[in-house]
């Protein structure tokens, strides 16, 4: 299934950057003012944007005081003037909109195809362009306006042969655009003026589509047909013929006159009159184009009733004049000021559009730049960087939260060794003294049973501790009834072959009449030597009871 070049670049619109092509400041201001420099008379129109729609606040007419012998061509002296007159009138304007007239501004209709991008279109039209120019192109500002769409032709098979060079490719869809085109110094006589007047220029127009928004704000404008029609644009110096089709201006032409006041009446207007119909049948004579039916004239100058009787005449269909004042809600003082200063309304009206001027050479549809490499390659490494960063940060968090989980478990395991110290404590004690047992090669347990058997019976003396230290030293703790065991237990233990320190005798009853308490120290010989079975121990008592199971509660 094949796709259109339309629906192609319309997808991907949204991933292309800039690809949109928009002007580079705001499309329709929120309230603008308009001004015109008409021979003596300084004309302004201010007008605001409410909603959707604009109005006109106010429309004037400032007379201008030129010096002798000024230089009109001089943007500063021009620029003087215009704000001697604005300060005489007490007006202190916001931003503000100038025209640039016909006679400085080449007309071109060009076909190229639908992209459905703005600043793509704005390329395809400079290219279009710029081989029909009278000077280089880097002088040129234009700007366009889309008139209608063409949609593609469909493709037969039979259509094999190639498109020739320098025609439109009707297999694709296309638009029909007018191109407006004005040199950069018209443009910067303009800015000098500004900056010399102390205005803030905000849009610079043109004033054929000035005049066109005027008819299209009119009521006169509303009941015409809606196919070719013409607007007949009466000033001091010019007239103006522009023909819309729909709400587009397709065409426009401006014819210098001699001033109104130095010519008879009958002169001027068959002048103006030739003109005119010379105009018309051009436009009829084009192809793809037919001369208008209807038509209408907009002007201040005096001449116009008598234009308007001479058109019908020859046209052969009624050519109204167009009254803008009631339309607009204007009373009749400002409508008189807007009779001769309709340029300036439009300008003002076009500027305060929520979709802005359809011609703006201040701020022209730009093309799409072209891709700048170096800036591709920065910010290709600055992402680079980026993800390098964010993976490094990625790893160092998962190597923490790793670490942080050894901690905890760590912690835990201590709080838990914290709890067993104590026992840890007398396991490492004991291991100590086992090793100490090793190391010295000696069995205590054997001396242990060894001095079971040596010592006298249970009635006359019980051990209270057993130790064992280095050296092959032993420590028992003795408790005997009387004086003479002990001595007793001193004779058995030397006789035993144990060397035994003087015993130190002390008093130490308990409860079961044990009244005599001593320490004795043992070294154990290197040469002493025993046999356990041939040791007889001492009878166990009648009444001992160690060995027996304990009951439940205690007893016995």
């Amino acid at each position: 299934m094949g796709i259109s070049l339309k629906e192609l670049t319309g997808r991907l619109r949204s991933r292309i950057p800039g690809a949109g092509g928009a002007r580079p400041t705001v499309r329709g201001l929120p309230a603008a003012m308009a001004i015109e420099i008409d021979g003596l008379t300084l004309r302004i129109a201010e007008a605001s944007r409410s909603g959707h729609s604009s109005r006109v606040d106010q429309v004037r007419a400032v007379p201008l005081e030129w010096p002798e012998n000024a230089d009109r061509s001089e943007a500063s002296v021009v620029g003087s003037v215009v704000a001697k007159a604005l300060a005489k009138a007490r007006i202190k304007p916001g931003p503000v909109v100038l025209g640039i007239g016909r006679s400085q501004v080449i007309l071109r209709t060009v076909v190229v195809p639908d992209t459905g991008l703005t600043g793509t279109i704005a390329s395809l039209v400079r290219f279009q362009v710029a081989r029909d120019l009278p000077f280089r192109l880097d002088e040129a500002i234009i700007d366009f306006q889309i008139l209608r769409r063409l949609p593609a032709r469909p493709v037969s098979e039979s259509d094999s042969a190639p498109t020739p060079a320098g025609t439109s490719n009707d297999s694709v869809d296309r638009v029909e655009v007018l191109v407006a085109i004005t040199r950069q110094e018209s443009l910067e006589f303009l800015r000098r003026v500004a900056e010399a007047a102390g205005l803030s220029l905000a849009a610079v127009g043109w004033i054929s589509q000035a005049n066109a928004t005027c008819l299209q704000a009119s009521a006169t404008g509303s009941a015409l047909p809606n196919g070719p029609r013409a607007l007949v644009t009466l000033k001091a110096e010019e007239v103006g013929i522009e023909i819309l089709e729909g709400r587009s201006l397709v065409f426009s032409r401006g014819v210098p006159m001699p001033l109104v006041t130095e010519t008879e009446p009958e002169a001027w207007v068959r002048s103006a009159t030739i003109e005119v119909i010379r105009t018309l049948h051009a436009f009829g004579g084009t192809s793809g184009r037919s001369a208008p039916e209807a038509a209408a004239i907009l002007g201040g100058t005096g001449r116009e009733e008598a234009l308007s009787g001479t058109l019908e005449t020859r046209l052969g269909f009624p050519v109204p004049q167009i009254a803008l004042g009631r339309p607009l809600g204007l009373d009749r003082a400002e409508a008189e000021a807007v009779a001769s200063g309709f340029s300036t309304l439009g300008l003002a009206l076009g500027a305060t559009d929520p979709a802005g001027l359809e011609f703006d050479f201040l701020n022209p549809k730009r093309p799409t730049p072209p891709p700048d490499l170096r800036k591709i390659r920065l910010i290709a490494g600055l992402a680079a960087a980026m993800a390098v960063l964010v993976a490094v940060l990625g790893v160092r968090k998962t190597l923490i939260s790793r670490r942080e989980a050894t901690l905890t478990a760590l912690q835990t395991e201590l709080a838990a060794g914290e709890k067993k110290r104590p026992v840890y404590r007398q396991m490492i004690q004991q291991a100590a003294t086992l090793r100490a047992w090793s190391a010295e090669e000696r069995d205590w347990l054997d001396h242990y049973a060894h001095l079971s058997a040596v010592l006298p019976r249970s009635e006359e003396v019980y051990l209270t501790s057993v130790a064992f230290g280095p050296n092959r030293a032993i420590r028992l703790g003795v408790q005997a009834r009387n004086g003479e065991i002990l001595g007793k237990v001193d004779r058995l233990l030397r006789a035993a072959g144990y060397d035994v320190k003087p015993l130190a005798v002390t008093p130490g009853a308990d409860r079961n009449g044990y009244n005599f308490r001593t320490t004795v120290e043992l070294t154990v010989p290197a040469k002493l030597k025993f046999d356990l079975a041939k040791l007889a121990p001492p009878a166990r008592p009648a009444d001992d009871a160690s060995l027996e199971t304990p009951r439940k509660g205690g007893s016995r």
